[in-house]
């Protein structure tokens, strides 16, 4: 491991240490070792990346570049993150606990946001509105100025694209807050800006926890636009925060996502789809599938293809791309295992796992299959974050469609079957802002994702995405 033991946030165009001169420890959390310290950013430096972006904007030195250019910039941005991926992948995987070759994919997949937003840059476009002899009247799509955007733990550096990236295209100025348990990897992206010819103070990169730096982002009179991924309780502050200061905000927040299998599934499929909808990053995705509800003439034979499945997965360090890799902290193992007791206490079993991994130094989580599970537990609720799926069953579609509605998010649901006359009935039946149907997480940067409920709203990814990032101006005029 070649990852270098002091870091700095990224502002104005500069490598700053705080102004307090403190420090947040990053651990690696599949050995509780700890990994380097990065300069944390509070108040004090919050306000010197806003007033750095917000004289950038002024500026207009972004604003005012051909789209094009923008756009030009943001490929190379792209061009740069693949050339050294092994490099980011490395502090990504040791901070994070993600597997390497996942974590190879996850700077590859920010890569793929900065060259498809790169694209759309000169695309925005305004309109010529006709209202008759001796008027002449358009629109101009306007960036909203300063955009902030806090960034959650599980997916950093492909989270700060998703948003980042649609925002410059549109000719916003950003400041980035970097999740405090893995923030290191983010600052590769200022290195990249100056070189890629970003202007000073169009991107800046701060580390630091949410109850200082972050509500000092969010309350901060400079910043235009909030941008959050996270959980429900602080999007909530985040949205209270946006509307008290009447500034638009972008939330996507959790989810407890439901598969339903119908009794013609293709259980490959279903196995295939569950291996990944659950344990990829050891279920620390919004979008998992953490719940799997089967049809109760197949429930048998589902359940024991799962069983089959956990028993082949591997776990320990992200290094080795072990299908398992760590928590990303004590305190969300602890979590996890909670949600598990619950559950046996509330009458379901457990059918594989069910507690940490006995005898690691590292946050380690048993892949846990939750069998018989209530509709109403805790468990089938409130979003875990780990590799806990829970499973229950359905003896019609009507039930099966009611117990997948029936939580708070909305975030993602899915259906398997090979009767694509019923896939498409349940699918448009099924509250969620993106339906998968036969694979979990089919789709792409392209595809637009997002919540309905408590799971947030607007829209990242593809092209509804950039509408986030300005606001139509109109320009009417007398002739003569």
């Amino acid at each position: 491991m070649g990852i270098r033991s002091h870091w700095k946030n990224f502002i104005d165009g500069h490598f700053v240490d705080s102004v307090a001169g403190r420090t947040i420890e990053v651990e690696d959390p599949a050995t509780g070792e700890w990994i380097a310290e990065i300069a944390r950013a509070e108040a004090g430096d919050v306000n010197l990346a806003v007033a750095a972006a917000k004289r950038c904007f002024d500026s207009r030195a972004l604003a005012d570049l051909r789209p094009i250019n923008r756009g030009r910039m943001l490929i190379d941005v792209a061009r740069e993150l693949r050339r050294r991926q092994d490099e980011i992948a490395e502090v990504i995987c040791y901070e994070s606990g993600m597997g390497m070759v996942d974590s190879i994919d996850q700077v590859d997949c920010a890569a793929q946001y900065f060259e498809y937003y790169g694209g759309l840059a000169d695309k925005i476009e305004g309109s010529y509105i006709p209202l008759g002899k001796g008027f002449i009247d358009y629109t101009i799509p306007e960036p909203h100025g300063v955009s902030a955007h806090i960034i959650p733990w599980n997916f950093p550096i492909e989270l700060v694209a998703r948003g980042v990236a649609p925002a410059l295209a549109a000719g916003n100025t950003v400041v980035i807050k970097s999740p405090e348990l893995d923030p290191l990897h983010n600052t590769f992206l200022g290195e990249i800006a100056g070189s890629v010819g970003f202007p000073d103070g169009a991107i800046n990169i701060i580390a630091g926890y949410g109850d200082d730096c972050g509500t000092a982002l969010c309350e901060h009179p400079d910043v235009n636009q909030l941008v959050f991924t996270g959980s429900v309780p602080t999007g909530r502050k985040i949205l209270d925060c946006a509307a008290r200061r009447i500034i638009p905000a972008v939330v996507e927040l959790g989810g407890k996502s439901a598969g339903m299998v119908m009794p013609d599934a293709d259980l490959d499929k279903v196995v295939a789809s569950t291996r990944v909808g659950i344990f990829f990053f050891s279920g620390q995705v919004c979008s998992a599938m953490s719940r799997l509800l089967v049809h109760r003439s197949i429930y048998d034979e589902v359940v024991d293809r799962l069983c089959e499945m956990v028993d082949g997965l591997s776990i320990g360090h992200g290094k080795d791309n072990s299908d398992i890799t760590p928590l990303i902290s004590e305190r969300q193992l602890e979590r996890v295992e909670g949600l598990v007791r619950s559950a046996v206490d509330a009458g379901a079993k457990v059918a594989r796992g069910g507690a940490r991994v006995a005898d690691s130094p590292g946050y380690f989580m048993q892949p846990t299959l939750i069998c018989d599970a209530s509709p109403d537990m805790d468990a089938m609720q409130r979003e875990a974050f780990g590799p806990v799926l829970c499973i229950s069953a359905f003896d019609d579609e009507e039930e099966g469609v009611s117990i997948a509605n029936g939580t708070r998010y909305g975030l993602c649901a899915g259906v398997f079957t090979q009767d694509l006359e019923a896939a498409h009935r349940i699918a448009a039946r099924l509250k969620g802002g993106q339906i998968f149907i036969n694979k979990w997480f089919a789709g792409g940067i392209e595809t637009p994702f997002g919540g309905v409920g408590e799971s947030g709203f607007g829209r990242e990814k593809g092209q509804d995405a950039i509408r986030n990032y300005y606001q139509t101006k109109n320009v009417g005029c007398l002739i003569g």
